[in-house]
């Protein structure tokens, strides 16, 4: 079992502790001990003696665990006085040792008996792990997460009483990104512009859209400017026609047609690090009201914008986008924004800010969001997405991506 360490030493980038190489650092340690400090101060808050992180991109960010893992039962034990425990099946502990920036008695990994088995669960080997690192405290859990299952909840609570609820603990302190986090994002920003340059190059009538999924995928995993691209937490969305009434639909192997709009949300991605953006494509000459919810969006998307600024709220700049946009004879419902950043599948938002009237998150200088302004009509859809940071004095838009309806 890992041993309880009482503090962790700051190290040098690419060297854990006690001085041993990292293969795949992303961030100095150092940065890694300030995230440590901010969710342990959150936990805190919430009087937990230990935390149960089993949120992938929650995993990363404390520890950089980075594997295509979370199939499988796995996690981070996280106290208030040790370093982090990676947890999850063994032959992934080889993988933990390479991206984690924990010493290597800080990896746990339990046999293959447990996967997938109906007769014995993981967290049987995980309930004694956290008890340790709780002591006689309260633990923590992300009830409610993609990765953390109902039978995980009913194992562990049958062996360690009451476990406190504890979404979105880990998810908050990432809110605010830090200067590497955002140089991640800078890159991603280039790779998407990238993605959607090949989105205005090659579509044409009669083009299949498997093929040109293909080349968007292409682009996106070559990267741009020399910085490779990572896989995306949500695979392209670009539905044509009456299929772009929904927002969620994917692709099949339909040609694209004259006379259709066609919306392409996409994502550039580096270390995880994801910039979405969407665009609609028609090809051939828009009807009128296209070009009047294009008119619309585009005012609103404005307005909207200049409400992104430190001290204002997500609902601010909700009710700045809804109210341009009402004012020119449309309606939202949903909301018109999210946070943005660190993301695993299958979804590349944050799960916590949103640009929605009720929000009351105070902006803060490096949030990042996904400003999402589309619209889906009686005949098709209109996506016209930007992801922005807040600075010190506004908004910045990451991408360079020429904005409006593309007509070809």
């Amino acid at each position: 079992m890992p041993s309880d360490t009482p503090s962790v030493a700051a190290a040098p980038p690419g060297r854990r502790p006690d001085g041993t190489p990292l293969q795949d650092a992303n961030f100095p340690t150092a940065e890694y001990l300030d995230r440590l400090a901010r969710a342990r101060g959150a936990m805190e808050r919430g009087g937990l003696s230990a935390l149960l992180v089993t949120d992938p991109s929650n995993m990363n960010w404390l520890t950089g665990y980075d594997g295509w893992s979370f199939y499988v039962h796995q996690g981070v034990v996280l106290s208030l006085d040790a370093a982090p425990v990676w947890w999850g099946r063994g032959m992934d502990a080889a993988g933990a040792l390479r991206t984690v920036w924990m010493p290597a008695d800080r990896i746990e990994g339990y046999p293959d008996i447990y996967v997938q088995n109906p007769d014995a669960h993981p967290m049987e080997t995980l309930a004694p792990l956290l008890r340790r690192a709780a002591g006689e405290g309260a633990i923590g859990v992300e009830m409610d997460n993609y990765y953390y299952s109902a039978k995980a909840h009913a194992v562990l609570s049958e062996r360690l009483g009451a476990l406190q609820d504890a979404t979105g603990l880990v998810n908050w302190c990432r809110a605010v990104k830090s200067p590497a986090e955002l140089v991640y994002m800078r890159r991603a920003a280039r790779i998407v512009e990238r993605m959607h340059a090949t989105i205005r190059e090659m579509a044409e009538p009669g083009l299949p859209k498997n093929a040109l999924i293909a080349e968007i995928y292409r682009a996106g995993i070559e990267g741009a400017d020399g910085q490779w691209g990572d896989y995306p937490a949500i695979v392209p969305m670009a539905p044509s026609g009456l299929d772009a009434t929904a927002p969620h639909l994917t692709w099949d192997d339909r040609p694209l047609k004259r006379g259709e709009a066609t919306f392409f949300e996409i994502a550039g991605v580096h270390r995880r690090y994801h910039c979405p953006q969407s665009r609609t494509l028609f090809l051939g000459e828009p009807a009128a009201h296209f070009r009047r919810a294009e008119e619309a969006v585009l005012a609103a998307t404005e307005a909207g914008l200049a409400a992104v600024r430190p001290g204002n709220t997500c609902g601010d700049v909700a009710r700045a986008f809804n109210g341009r946009l009402n004012a020119a004879g449309f309606e939202k419902e949903s909301r018109c924004g999210y946070s943005i950043g660190l993301s695993y599948p299958p979804d590349w938002g944050e799960r916590t800010m949103s640009f929605r009237g009720d929000d009351r998150t105070v902006l803060e200088p490096g949030m990042t969001f996904h400003f999402m302004p589309a619209l889906w009509l009686d005949d098709g859809g209109i996506e016209m997405t930007e992801p922005v940071l807040v600075t010190e004095t506004g908004a910045e838009r990451l991408c360079d991506t020429p904005t409006g309806l593309w007509v070809k």
